[in-house]
């Protein structure tokens, strides 16, 4: 497992490495995201969709589980987890129809669907920090080669 850490002192730096991230990934990938409520998930995201011609509005599909967007370099399904009552859930949304060697899946609290999703390629974990009087956050990036 390769391990690396960033500091992202603000929203302009967590786009940012969104971008420079999805120079990295590919269709058939699985990242997921941890942190709290608030750590910059769906920011990063937000980068990453914009790296790949995404124009318009991202927010975290709290409440529709997930939010596809097809037309774009990479095709991304964008999970949030976070109000799943079970993992089993998903299999009436037809949760393995989006994991797929097409899609590159983004998924928020994957924690709450434990055994119900594939293992990821990647885990980012985010956490708001103040580190030496600045605050920000500490990204993690684990990867399993």
């Amino acid at each position: 497992m390769i391990e690396q850490e960033y500091f992202l002192v603000d929203e302009a730096v967590t786009l940012k490495m969104g971008r420079k991230l999805a120079a990295n990934l590919r269709a058939g990938m699985t990242i997921f995201l941890n942190g709290p409520l608030g750590a910059g998930k769906t920011t990063l995201c937000r980068g990453l969709l914009q790296s790949y011609g995404y124009t318009g509005t991202v927010k975290s599909p709290t409440y529709t589980l997930v939010e596809t967007y097809q037309y774009l370099t990479i095709p991304v399904c964008h999970f949030d987890l976070y109000r799943l009552g079970h993992g089993e859930e998903l299999e009436y949304i037809g949760i393995r129809d989006y994991f797929s060697d097409v899609n590159l899946c983004l998924v928020e609290w994957a924690e709450r669907a434990e055994g119900y999703l594939p293992k990821p390629d990647l885990i980012i974990g985010l956490m708001p920090i103040n580190q030496h009087g600045q605050y920000g956050r500490k990204m993690i990036v684990k990867s399993k080669s």
